[in-house]
């Protein structure tokens, strides 16, 4: 004969199901807070990849004209503010024409800056600025778009190829460096990303490189590779 379930017998099976069922939903709840965390890490590696790739193309091949004074002339400038964060204004020569036919040439003006990230609190989204026509006005006209959000800090140092010090600021139009290119560009940026331990913490991702700029006077003596030619990417 069959026995029917008794009250207690109930109970005890309704308090194992909601145990596993509180197991469970605790670690699918772990499982997604962690693959949040990663996903948010290969968006950070992504970003860094992206511009620090751009920095690349555009300080490369950056420019100075060895004639300003003639009639019809313009300015070519090259300017690194040591902001916080900093920003970087200069003439390069890797402008990409979309079309084969289209007038235009492969000189543009660039600007780099950071302006308050409407995703994060506290954090800084990176934009560049790129205006076919050099003008000596950075803030005016050409195509803006976001390369980086979610930053912390952005940086640049430039290496003085008369004395091989890295100065913090660079200033074409006057003081230790008129007219002159680096020789070389540090580019720094740290990204802020989700604890893996706590994902309602943030946590420093740094990214670093350095650039040599093809158009720029090479150094007077040799300096160390550690400060130099040594590039630290972290993606």
């Amino acid at each position: 004969m069959r026995r029917a379930f008794t009250l207690l017998e109930v109970v005890v099976a309704l308090g194992i199901l909601s145990l596993i069922g509180a197991i469970t939903f605790e670690t699918i709840g772990s499982a997604l807070d962690t693959r949040d965390v990663l996903e948010e890490e290969d968006q950070s590696n992504q970003s860094a990849r992206v511009a620090l790739d751009r920095l690349r193309r555009d300080l490369r091949l950056a420019y100075l004209t060895a004639n300003t004074s003639a009639v019809n002339t313009y300015r070519t400038e090259f300017i690194g503010k040591n902001n916080d964060p900093d920003s970087l204004w200069f003439t390069t020569l890797s402008h990409h024409r979309m079309y084969r036919e289209s007038r235009e040439c492969d000189q543009t003006e660039v600007t780099y800056w950071t302006e308050d990230d409407p995703t994060m609190d506290g954090a800084k989204v990176l934009l560049r600025r790129e205006a076919p026509r050099i003008d000596q006005e950075p803030e005016k006209d050409g195509l803006i778009s976001p390369l980086a959000y979610h930053l912390k800090e952005v940086n640049f140092r430039f290496i003085n190829p008369k004395t091989n010090e890295w100065l913090e600021e660079w200033d074409t139009t006057g003081g230790e460096t008129p007219n002159a290119l680096p020789r070389a560009v540090q580019i720094a940026l740290v990204f802020l990303v989700a604890d893996a331990d706590d994902p309602e913490k943030l946590v420093e991702r740094p990214y670093a490189t350095t650039v040599l700029l093809h158009y720029a006077d090479k150094l007077t003596t040799e300096v160390s590779s550690s400060d130099s030619t040594t590039t630290e990417d972290n993606n």
